[in-house]
């Protein structure tokens, strides 16, 4: 008689369940591939040394020029050259707390504050938290503090309920945004000591207030034992208000005008830098105003990169979107200059046709 097949013992938890397959590497691991093999990431130490000795010669004949002159009316030129070379000094900061300048993470960090609270005024920390918030999430409601409430409405969410002065303001505020920017540099000095005052778990904070105390006091004796008070009110005014506006001025056009992503968004990291960020063509001289933030996207993409090596990385990225099918923005900047008008104006109560961007609703989460 014919014996029945023996009954075979079940599979084993090994053998049931199939190996999984090594996830494929995401567009941007493949973008950083290309641009590490370019050696765009490694450090360039000789042009910042040249852009640091350049700019404190700047800052030191600055200040001989102020003694020169004496209490003079042509003391508001001084101003305005003090007010340039801060903005400088205040990008070489950002660039420093990017980790883009020295070898290390303490040493750029080091100088970074040096820089910001000893030199321009401004809180290192302060800044530093609220710069990477925005890195993070550009452009994103809730999270990138760059386009929270405020005087200017940035959003349609935050122009929603303003009425009387506020709405008219918020239908008409493209206009008013570059001369109230400034009043930017008034206002970043006051940000970061109010914060400073305000979070006392913030790092080295004691340090950065004594350095940022001694910093904004000083100047202003300085002032006073070289001109008279109204002189100096008005020495002060020109330097605040065109620092505050070339700092503006550079970071307006990167990302306003961009699409706004919507709070629940969900977004890869390669679509979430480049989609919401703009770059700006103009040459050397732009690159030099703008700090080589008018290569927002590269630098969005790479922030330690210096910014020697933007140029260079931006037809890669270029090439790389145009493979993805990802749309890479670029304009002059008066024409981004006057996307920020408009795009403003359009936030506002009474528009009834406001900006939109269908290119992130289908990432939508």
């Amino acid at each position: 008689m014919e014996q029945p097949p023996a009954a075979t013992s079940a599979p084993s938890a090994t053998q049931r369940v199939a190996p999984r397959r090594p996830r494929p590497p995401s567009d941007y691991a493949l973008l950083s591939e290309r641009i590490r093999g370019a050696g765009l990431l490694q450090r360039r130490r000789l042009p910042y040394l040249v852009l640091l000795v350049s700019l404190g010669a700047a800052l030191t004949g600055t200040g001989a020029l102020l003694v020169v002159l004496g209490d003079s009316w042509w003391q508001l030129g001084t101003a305005a050259g003090l007010a340039l070379v801060l903005a400088q000094l205040g990008f070489l900061g950002h660039e420093a707390a990017h980790q883009q300048v020295l070898g290390t993470r303490k040493g750029n960090e080091w100088l970074a504050r040096c820089l910001s609270c000893g030199v321009v005024g401004l809180s290192y920390a302060w800044w530093t938290h609220k710069h990477n918030r925005h890195h993070s999430a550009p452009n994103q409601v809730g999270r990138d503090p760059d386009i929270a409430p405020g005087a200017i409405a940035f959003t349609r969410e935050a122009a929603a309920d303003r009425t009387g002065f506020p709405g008219w303001f918020a239908d008409h505020q493209g206009w008013w945004f570059f001369p109230l920017l400034l009043l930017e540099g008034l206002n970043l000095h006051q940000a970061g000591v109010r914060v400073l005052l305000q979070r006392r778990e913030l790092p080295w904070r004691r340090l950065e207030l004594g350095l940022v105390a001694v910093r904004l006091a000083g100047y202003v004796v300085v002032l006073l034992l070289v001109l008279d008070p109204v002189k100096a009110l008005a020495f002060l005014a020109v330097q605040l208000g065109l620092f505050g506006f070339l700092l503006g001025a550079a970071f307006a056009p990167n990302h306003k005008g961009m699409p706004i992503v919507p709070r629940d968004a969900r977004i890869d990291f390669l679509r979430r830098q480049v989609l919401m960020s703009r770059n700006i063509r103009g040459g050397w001289l732009v690159t030099f105003l703008m700090g080589g933030l008018n290569y927002q996207v590269e630098h969005h993409l790479f922030p330690s990169m210096p910014r020697a090596n933007l140029r260079r990385a931006r037809p890669l990225v270029q090439q790389f979107c145009a493979e993805r099918g990802v749309t890479y923005t670029e304009t002059t900047l008066m024409a981004s200059y006057a996307i920020v008008v408009r795009y403003l104006d359009s936030v506002g109560p009474g528009n009834r046709d406001p900006f939109s961007c269908p290119l992130v609703e289908q990432y939508r989460g």
